[in-house]
């Protein structure tokens, strides 16, 4: 068994979590960073269900997570 890297975004705006595992497109939503990460679960079992597990296992072997050095306060002003 491997470690997996969830991304946790929380909502300012409305309060709760996002979760989500970078390359695959599912993500799980909560109040808490608990729920968040168990309706994940759910979601990536629905995506190994519906694309097979061999996609599932390559996509998180091979992450495409870059690192950017953006200024966002230039980005805002165009």
């Amino acid at each position: 068994m491997s470690e997996i890297a969830v991304e946790l975004i929380p909502d300012s705006e409305q309060g709760g979590f996002t979760a989500r595992i970078p390359d695959i497109p599912a993500y799980g939503e909560g109040e808490t960073e608990e729920e968040a990460i168990a309706d994940l679960r759910e979601a990536i079992r629905g995506y190994i269900e519906a694309f097979g597990l061999d996609d599932a296992l390559v996509r998180i072997a091979l992450p495409t997570i870059r690192h950017l050095d953006w200024d966002l306060t230039e980005l805002a002003r165009g």
